[in-house]
This record gives C-alpha cells, sequence and structure tokens, in this order.
C-alpha cells in the first residue's frame, strides 16, 4: 500500500466516523443524564429523508437569501428534534420504558421515512439525486490544492496531490476538502469536553445521570435537565442524518443509516462515555468501514473473500471488540431509571 492509497484510506475513515460521532456525542450527552437513547438510527434516519427531500424541494422552489442546503439542514435537526421530543415525552414525562421508546422510535423513523418519501417522489420510497445546490460542498483551506488549481494546471486534482510533497499532500488530502459539517463534528468533541466538565450545566447533567435524588434536593429540575440533554442530542443527530443524505451522499435510500446508530452506540460503551476516547473510538470504527469499502473481493490465492464478509467485517470487529477489548464500562448509575420526584 503506497502513501497516496493510505491516505486515500484515511480520508475515507474521516468522512464515514463523521455521522458515527455526531451520533455518539449526541447519546453521549443523552446518557450521561440517565437517558438511554436506543433511538440515535431513527433519529439520523428521518433527518437523513427530510434534510434530503427539503434539500430537494427547495433546490426546485427556491427561497430568497436562503440556500436549499441550509433549509434542508434545518428541517433535518427539526425532523430529530421531533422524535427526541417524542422520546422524552415517554421515558421522561410518562416514565416508560426507555429502551422500548427507543426501538420504536427506529421503527417509527424505517416505515414513515419510506413511506412519506413514496408518497412524495414515487421512487421506490427514495428521494431524487440532489443537485449540486442541495448538497454541501468540499471547503478548500487556505493553502491546500484544490479544483481551482487543478483547472490552472489542467489535469486531475489526484495526480496534482500525488506530485505535491508528503505534508502538502496530508494537508490538501486527509485535512482540507471536507464539507463544513465534517469541521463541525471534529469541533464538537472539544465542545463536548468542555460543556461536561468545566461549565456548571455539565457538572449538573453528570449529576443528574449519576444521582437524581441529589440533584432535585438542590432544587435544580431534573426533567428540565433531562429535556436539555435530549434536545442536545436531537440537534447533533440532527446533523449526522443531514450529513449522510447531503455530505456523504446525494439524497435519501431507503434505510440509508445501516446500523450507525447502533455502531454509534457501541462507540459509546467502547468510550466508556468520555468524549476523547469516542473520538477515538469513531475513529476505529470508520476506519473499518472504508477498509471495507475499498478491499472488496479480495484474491487470497487459494480463495476469494467475498464482497458480503467484508461488508459485515465493521459490524463484526465491532462486536468482537466490545465483547474483548472494552473491560468494565460502568454506564451511568441512572441511566434507564424513570426519576419520581420525591413528596
Amino acid at each position: 500500500m503506497d502513501f497516496a492509497t493510505i491516505l486515500q484510506v484515511l480520508d475515507s475513515t474521516v468522512r464515514l466516523a463523521t455521522p458515527l460521532l455526531l451520533a455518539c456525542l449526541a447519546g453521549l450527552f443523552s446518557e450521561r443524564s440517565g437517558v438511554i437513547d436506543i433511538g440515535l438510527e431513527g433519529k439520523m434516519l428521518i433527518a437523513a429523508f427530510a434534510s434530503a427531500a427539503f434539500a430537494y424541494y427547495f433546490s426546485q422552489n427556491p427561497v430568497a437569501g436562503i440556500g436549499p442546503i441550509w433549509m434542508g439542514l434545518l428541517m433535518g435537526v427539526l425532523a430529530s428534534l421531533a422524535f427526541s421530543g417524542l422520546h422524552g415525552l415517554a421515558s421522561i414525562t410518562f416514565r416508560g420504558n426507555q429502551l422500548i421508546s427507543g426501538v420504536a422510535l427506529n421503527f417509527l423513523a424505517s416505515g414513515l421515512s419510506v413511506l412519506v418519501a413514496q408518497s412524495w417522489f414515487h421512487e421506490g420510497g427514495r428521494t431524487p439525486s440532489l443537485p449540486d445546490e442541495g448538497r454541501f460542498d468540499g471547503i478548500v483551506l487556505p493553502g491546500a490544492l484544490g479544483p481551482a488549481d487543478a483547472e490552472a494546471a489542467g489535469r486531475p486534482l489526484s495526480e496534482l496531490i500525488a506530485q505535491a510533497n508528503p505534508i502538502q499532500q496530508i494537508y490538501s488530502e486527509l485535512i482540507s476538502g471536507h464539507s463544513i459539517l465534517v469541521y463541525v463534528a471534529f469541533l464538537m468533541v472539544p465542545a463536548t469536553w468542555w460543556v461536561l466538565f468545566r461549565t456548571r450545566f455539565g457538572l449538573r447533567l453528570r449529576a443528574v445521570g449519576e444521582a437524581p435524588e441529589a440533584v432535585d434536593t438542590a432544587g435544580v429540575s431534573v426533567t428540565a435537565l433531562r429535556y436539555g440533554a435530549l434536545v442536545i442530542a436531537g440537534v447533533l443527530c440532527g446533523l449526522a442524518g443531514a450529513y449522510l443524505a447531503t455530505g456523504l451522499q446525494a439524497g435519501f435510500v431507503r434505510e440509508m443509516t445501516a446500523g450507525r446508530g447502533y455502531i454509534a452506540l457501541a462507540a459509546l460503551i467502547f468510550a466508556k462515555w468520555r468524549p476523547w476516547y469516542a473520538l477515538m473510538a469513531c475513529l476505529l470504527f470508520g476506519f473499518l468501514q472504508a477498509i471495507a469499502l475499498r478491499y472488496q473481493n479480495i484474491d487470497l490465492g487459494a480463495f476469494t473473500v467475498p464482497v458480503q464478509f467484508m461488508d459485515a467485517l465493521p459490524y463484526i470487529l465491532t462486536v468482537v471488540i466490545l465483547a474483548g477489548f472494552v473491560g468494565k464500562a460502568i454506564p451511568p448509575r441512572a441511566g434507564g431509571d424513570p426519576y419520581v420526584k420525591e413528596r
């Protein structure tokens, strides 16, 4: 494997890890507050559909001053927030089982997205392919090689980068050229750490996940804090779903999250509910997916590794890693338990 191939695999790792990272941080906020969020998958899926559907609609019916991609992003976040509200209503207000509520959201998003997509677009449960103005473009950072340089040189960008020095290759291929949501996802890691461990809100949020009765005794609303955590989780899942449909791909297709919400939960356990570890876990799972996508039908001489095995490899290794390498992962003590205010 040459240097250029390694950079391409790492570039794919960053892109594939982005929705996992956003969903993992969403689960981190939710579970730190004591609310188990199995519904990450459903919130990502409904956000992906809403962002793609409305980005396409507003590309055909422009709104003055607002690009279709931003309208799609807004609607994706709002759809995810609606699902977060349903989860909060069921598990916080009515004190229902949080696991069942999350699973119900996943089923609801799976069926609703396909049903509405078929009703609106009549394309087998998917949205039409998004035009360029309905997708997030890559941002060329200052000093990096980009499409403008390739056009000026009259050569493909990949060839231009391959002939640059190694530092320029890393900067242009691996660091530059991603959409804004990729940079937002990675900036959210230190932001999450700061909020959770350096602010009063974060202290109270972590306390609610460990001892909600103590927080209630101090005169702080347990319900408000848990709803606040779900709002943050809804926004992050909305960004993850929007990135899937308008950044990583060019439209919505049925079940396009492909279990990423569950992998994000696995990454959260692997990271032991800490943001920096979550970044490393998501990059690991993104790397496994990048390897599986790039190397398919591998010929080992005696036999050929089937493409189905390579597609399943990230999920297999997820189970192996969780079973054998996580060690003792202790979740927030009050996670999954509805809080009943003492009278």
